[in-house]
């Protein structure tokens, strides 16, 4: 039974990194109808930036440095979102559909490809960001990075559902994914719209980024590939452009 338990335990951890990430792929396919394969890729980015942001910062206690490192990583994936979308989707959002797709990929391989030059092609161990503390459930462990984790990736879920439902923008986030022209007709800035979209998925992607690297406590050019895909899995077991589906497929997949 403790194994068993352990293996929930574990599941709860992975599923909610994986739920994280997936929410970024429905996001964009609920408003552009687009995969946007590059999304595991702004996770690696944030996990990266994050790490080095870490180690430049080792002198200063934790509870400093690690937000400054989610603040930092956080705008770089943010910067990147809102370029990818600027340059490489927006000039084909009425091309054919087969045409974003193959440009989705090519990005992913570009990220990868300058990661690999900016932070070298090796492992990179990830500092320790919480001390190891250890908690017995009926036989099963579960340390407190993991309690923070599940915490931290409930707390953004819940706060991402409650500003798609409750907030201006979100309403306007879900006119522009129901109808793009009668939206733009009733007022809404639809290019801003979906710019915001892809930099509120992004800055999710850093927070996924910084999570599983600490989990694994290793970072790397090539970890959002794998990632991305599982995410993307999550995604479409849950129901791709469903906010709830995206959630509860990512804490299924795990």
């Amino acid at each position: 039974m403790d194994i068993f338990i352990q293996q929930i335990i574990n599941g709860l951890v992975l599923g909610s990194i994986y739920a994280l990430v997936a929410l970024g792929y429905t996001m964009v396919y609920g408003i552009m109808g687009l995969i946007n394969f590059a999304h595991g890729e702004v996770v690696m980015i944030g996990a990266m930036v994050a790490l080095f942001t870490l180690k430049a910062l080792s002198g200063l206690p934790a509870i400093v440095s690690v937000p400054i490192a989610l603040a930092a990583a956080a705008a770089v994936c943010m910067a990147v979102g809102y370029s990818i979308e600027k340059i490489a989707y927006r000039p084909l959002r009425r091309a054919p559909k087969l045409a974003p797709l193959i440009t989705a990929i090519g990005i992913s391989i570009i990220l990868q490809h300058l990661a690999m030059l900016i932070w070298g092609r090796n492992y990179h161990a990830f500092p320790a960001v919480l001390p190891v503390s250890e908690h017995d459930i009926f036989g099963a462990t579960i340390t407190s990075l993991q309690v923070v984790i599940i915490v931290i990736a409930a707390a953004m879920m819940a706060g991402l559902t409650l500003l798609v439902q409750r907030t201006r923008l979100g309403r306007a986030m879900r006119a522009t994914a129901e109808n793009p022209p009668i939206a733009q007709l009733m007022g809404v800035n639809i290019n801003q719209i979906i710019s915001a979209t892809f930099v509120i998925g992004s800055a999710l992607a850093a927070v996924a980024g910084l999570m599983v690297s600490a989990n694994y406590s290793i970072a790397h050019y090539y970890m959002g590939f794998m990632l991305g895909l599982k995410a993307f899995t999550a995604a479409v077991l849950g129901g791709i452009g469903n906010l709830a589906g995206a959630m509860l497929g990512g804490i299924l997949l795990g």
